[in-house]
């Protein structure tokens, strides 16, 4: 079956490509920008310097009311206020949820509401209004993806709701506005794209396009993400992540996502756990109950992030994988939830409404091995310590 692909028209990627973000607009034909960003990124005055580099006076409004793990409210409130004037088009500036909440906004704009109706299997292929996508975190890759996740406020499901129509129509990815990031956030979000290259390759839509951008960002980030996050202002390491992300933002986008990503949500929604930090409390445990489902795909991965020599056995290169996943962890001190300070009976109580949730995203049956509930609860709980 054909793959088919959809990717930002345009691409500006480098260190000073923020600072050309006006010729971007310019080049669209955009004149009335609502800049979209969390309120952290608001007082750090990234907002306000983009406001400036524009040149656009009036035309250019901010909205600082992203929040982590974008709500339907927060969505709402985005809209009511792109509403108040004749914006032409959307930025999001800052991490996924910013640029999340942006596409969202971006479609209920044009579309309407309520956010609900837009979660999956719905596929918004439509178009918004126009999205300028500026990370400044490497890490989810949503500025280049179909997709935007959101939390449902009267369900509490974390939504997950795909669609051409949420791709952006141009990313500006300056690696430099990650230089500032702490070692947490670093880890966390390094991790995130770790997973999505991996999950890319694995899973059953994987195709010859994805696989390329998801090869080339894996051994990317096993070679930089432990520089980046013991050196944060390491400006070769920091480039080096942020292309990576891009890559393997553009690498899920054009296959999927899998079993990860289908159980990290709901912890999400149901903890406040950032989503790179539950992918990561996820991976080593989730890789070694997929390998069975494509040993080769798994032990590519070892091989193109140097874990193993190039003819081990699959057998024993998806066991240096697995092995090398646990150490990662340890290295970037990644909680269990345990750890976190999430106690044992609200994790335990929290399981089956995770579990259904976690199938209904469809993420799970994108897996090399497709779980059945008894073994995503069964997953849970062994994560959970």
């Amino acid at each position: 079956m054909p793959a088919e692909i959809a990717l930002p028209r345009l691409l500006r990627i480098g260190g000073g490509a923020f600072g050309e973000t006006s010729k971007v607009l310019s080049d669209l034909g955009l004149k009335r920008p609502l800049i979209i960003t969390d309120s952290f990124l608001s007082k750090q005055g990234l907002a306000d310097r983009l406001a400036n580099v524009l040149k656009l006076g009036d035309g250019v409004r901010i909205f600082s009311g992203a929040v982590p793990d974008p709500t339907s409210g927060s969505i709402d409130a985005g809209l009511a206020y792109i509403k108040e004037h004749d914006h032409d088009c959307v930025i999001g500036l800052g991490g996924g949820s910013s640029i999340d909440t942006a596409k969202a906004v971006a479609v209920l704009a044009v579309h309407g509401g309520p956010m609900r109706k837009y979660k999956t299997p719905f596929l918004q292929n439509a178009p918004g209004l126009p999205i300028i996508a500026i990370p400044t975190t490497a890490g989810t890759g949503s500025e280049t993806t179909r997709f935007t996740v959101v939390t449902d406020d009267p369900s509490g499901e974390k939504m997950l709701c795909t669609g051409v129509g949420y791709v952006p129509t141009a990313a500006i990815v300056d690696y430099e506005l990650t230089l500032q990031k702490p070692k947490r956030l670093t880890g966390d979000t390094g991790v995130d794209s770790l997973t999505h290259a991996i999950e890319a390759y694995v899973s059953r839509r994987a195709n010859p396009f994805a696989d390329g951008f998801a090869l080339t960002a894996m051994e990317a980030i096993w070679k930089s993400l432990p520089v980046a996050y013991v050196e944060p202002s390491n400006r070769a390491a920091r480039e080096r992540m942020m292309l990576a992300a891009t890559q393997a933002g553009i690498a899920f986008s054009n296959s999927s996502v899998a079993l990860v990503h289908g159980m990290s949500r709901p912890i999400g929604a149901h903890f406040h756990v950032p989503h790179g930090m539950s992918n990561a409390m996820l991976l080593p445990a989730i890789t070694t109950f997929s390998v069975t489902g494509n040993e080769r795909r798994y032990a590519d991965c070892a091989r193109v992030m140097g874990m193993t020599k190039s003819d081990a056995s699959d057998e024993a290169a998806a066991a240096a994988l697995v092995q090398a996943l646990r150490n990662l962890n340890l290295q970037l001190e990644v909680p269990t939830p345990e750890k976190l300070g999430i106690e044992r009976k609200q994790w335990f109580d929290a399981i089956p409404t995770m579990v259904e949730q976690a199938i209904a995203s469809g993420s799970p049956a994108n897996n090399p091995r497709v779980p059945t509930s008894q073994e995503i609860t069964d997953l849970y709980g062994q994560v959970y310590g």
